[in-house]
């Protein structure tokens, strides 16, 4: 969905919908092919192994199939779907009582252009990059999981809300002690909000 504005994602989203509902196949297969990385990140985030969130991000669109005649017309799919994927993979861990403070990785995005970093940059970004989930890993689970769906995930609170089953303000709040919790630990320079 990069690139497509929000009401024409959602334009196409409502589009590939009702094909879906009608039984065409291809039409779901094009919105698990749009949503998969992000929902595989969301279920990672929450279930903090990769095989976990593999079956938990398979189960939760296997799940969302037969539920798509209640999915509300005119409204945005992600938030919709990021909802099933996230209670997928909290079933996920508590069944294996997973503890909340477990590591986890993310996949990194290649950089943008055609510009190659210096061994030396790449190294210190790595570096960073590791420094920073690893402070990140031992925020509390709620405050973890709210940074990482508004800053790494990439989602609007609106839609942290709607993943984390909470009101918006309460995101916002999470937020707000969490990066001020990464601040005190890797200093305001490593944490631009």
């Amino acid at each position: 969905m990069a690139g497509l504005p929000p009401e024409a994602a959602r334009a196409v989203d409502s589009e590939l919908v009702e094909r879906a509902r009608h039984g065409d196949v291809s039409a779901y297969e094009e919105i698990v092919r749009r949503y998969q990385r992000t929902a595989f990140r969301v279920a990672h985030l929450i279930c903090g192994s990769k095989e976990d969130a593999e079956e938990a991000t398979q189960d939760a669109f296997v799940k969302a199939f037969p539920a798509l005649p209640r999915f509300r017309t005119g409204a945005s799919l992600r938030p919709w779907l990021l909802k099933i994927v996230a209670n997928e993979a909290r079933n996920r861990r508590t069944a294996r009582s997973r503890r909340a403070g477990l590591p986890f990785r993310l996949e990194r995005e290649a950089p943008a252009g055609d510009t190659t970093p210096s061994p030396e940059d790449a190294a210190l970004a790595a570096t960073e990059h590791r420094e920073l989930l690893d402070a990140l890993g031992r925020l509390s689970r709620r405050h973890r999981e709210v940074v990482a769906c508004r800053y790494l995930l990439d989602l609007s609170e609106a839609e942290t809300a709607a993943v984390l089953r909470c009101r918006r303000g309460t995101v916002k709040s999470r937020l707000a002690r969490g990066l001020a919790s990464l601040r005190a630990e890797l200093g305001e320079e490593a944490v631009h909000a």
